[in-house]
């Protein structure tokens, strides 16, 4: 059998177990003529048990107008702001910290955050994490 024709791909960040057909999906994928609900269902159905996070999806659209999606980790900076209970980070990142990432959270999010990211060194997941921290005005520890 032959591999359907890819169309486009989308990429969104949802709330887990909770997208509506409302922007930003229902213009995503109505422009290309998919079922909107199908997918909303589905999503909804994967992610029910990461409800409060926020969950990356990749949709393949294809030619037929059918697709699939693929589910990815929540962002860095949500799972930062989840672990230090923050509402949003630093405005002036480097002028006002708004919190402090010791290390054992730091290696926490970055042994999460893994198989998301271009790297297999816990190491440099750390270091990527840091960065990410780091820009959101969190202080880290050393």
């Amino acid at each position: 059998m032959a591999a359907k024709k890819i169309k486009t791909l989308i990429k969104l960040n949802l709330p887990a177990g909770e997208a509506t057909p409302a922007p930003p999906v229902g213009t995503a994928l109505g422009q290309h003529g998919l079922p909107i609900m199908d997918f909303v269902r589905s999503y909804n159905e994967k992610t029910a048990s990461q409800k409060g996070n926020i969950v990356p999806v990749v949709i393949t659209i294809y030619e037929d107008r059918s697709f699939t999606f693929e589910t990815k980790l929540a962002p860095v900076s949500a799972l930062i702001k989840k672990e230090l209970k923050l509402e949003k980070g630093s405005g002036t990142p480097n002028k006002q910290p708004v919190g402090v990432l010791s290390q054992e959270q730091l290696r926490k999010i970055a042994e999460n955050k893994l198989p998301d990211l271009n790297t297999n060194d816990i190491g440099a997941a750390m270091r990527i994490v840091a960065g990410t921290a780091r820009s959101m005005g969190v202080k880290v520890t050393v």
